[in-house]
């Protein structure tokens, strides 16, 4: 830059013209105007300018001695990108002007040796640097967006790897108490607890290694949430497996949260009242995509069956809460079962 233009803040043009008067001409006309203008005669000495840098906006005519100004106008776009282009040529063939604003020029001007044809560079500059200035803004907005972006993952991944370790703790500390524990409806109510905070946990440590903010791998959560269920509910009394059926798909994570409460109260149902003590019996969960946005879930066995009018087991909070659950899906679970045909319940909703 030079010293004038560093003290003025001027705007730098690249004339590039093989027509000396006129660039000449160019150059006075654009200064009054306060640009600071640098004129090359040819390809080479215009693009050696622009490569030293501190360039705005190129003028660059289309007939420049035995070259052509689009084989100058690729190397431009491909070495500065974004600067502004105007294309100037004397050509009354539109064909030559479109070619230029297809390989990247801002604008084009037609040459003529009227006084207008400066007045129509001067607009053309001035309307090229704004959208420049328009793209640069952009980018630049666009880049903080980004880095903002990224900083909130962050620091929503720290936050939910240290619920999923807070809550890995609580489930710890309330394993430890029903190890301790002598009455057996409080170990059962503890244990039941337990996998509550276990399926919320679970969530949290799937957002924390996951790479889609409030988006949840439905199939893997439930193969890790169904792996911790079994093998905390399997032994000797219930020697049971479960079975996993489910496409690959992302939900909300309330949606993951709520159902997976539902899921995990099933399945604990199924391991304990479904089968005789030491028979060994199989668990299925299945999830299917319906029309349009519907979700179906299936938790179904082959044990013993219940009758609905048949007393509640337990302390019938795991019933509340899956109604509840149910409920702020809108929807509601359907059972179908008889005594000795296995019980199955079902539900629907909706993932938006």
């Amino acid at each position: 830059m030079t010293e004038q233009a560093a003290a003025t803040g001027a705007t730098r043009i690249l004339y590039i013209d093989d027509d000396v008067a006129l660039s000449h001409l160019v150059r006075k006309h654009l200064q009054r105007r306060g640009y600071e203008v640098y004129c090359a005669t040819d390809g080479l000495s215009g693009l050696t300018r622009m490569r030293e840098g501190d360039i705005d906006a190129v003028a660059l005519d289309h007939f420049l001695g035995g070259e052509i100004g689009l084989d100058i106008l690729r190397c431009i776009v491909e070495e500065a990108s974004h600067l502004p282009v105007i294309y100037v040529t004397g050509s009354s063939d539109t064909g030559v002007a479109v070619a230029a604003l297809k390989m990247g020029a801002d604008d084009y001007v037609i040459k003529n040796a009227s006084a207008d044809y400066i007045d129509l560079l001067a607009a053309a500059l001035e309307q090229g640097l704004d959208r420049a200035r328009y793209r640069r803004e952009t980018a630049e907005a666009q880049e903080a967006i980004r880095r903002e972006r990224d900083r909130a993952e962050l620091l929503l991944a720290e936050v939910n790897h240290r619920v999923a370790n807070s809550l890995g703790l609580v489930a710890a500390l309330v394993r430890m108490q029903a190890s301790v524990t002598k009455d057996k409806a409080a170990v059962d109510a503890l244990q039941e607890t337990q996998v509550r905070i276990n399926a919320i946990g679970s969530v949290h440590r799937r957002l924390y290694t996951g790479m889609h903010v409030g988006q949840v791998d439905f199939y893997d959560y439930l193969s890790s949430l169904l792996g911790e269920l079994e093998n905390s509910m399997h032994d000797e009394r219930r020697p049971h497996r479960v079975k996993l059926t489910a496409p690959s798909l992302s939900l909300p994570t309330d949606k993951v949260i709520t159902i997976g409460l539902i899921i995990s109260e099933l399945v604990t149902n199924s391991f304990k009242y479904a089968f005789d003590d030491g028979q060994r019996g199989e668990i299925r969960v299945l999830v299917e995509q319906h029309a349009g946005d519907r979700i179906g879930v299936t938790v179904e066995d082959d044990g013993r069956g219940f009758e609905r009018s048949e007393p509640i087991k337990g302390t019938g909070l795991g019933t509340k809460i899956m109604t509840a659950m149910a409920s702020s899906l809108s929807s509601e679970i359907v059972y179908d079962s008889a005594r000795g045909i296995g019980a199955r319940a079902t539900i629907e909703f909706s993932i938006t």
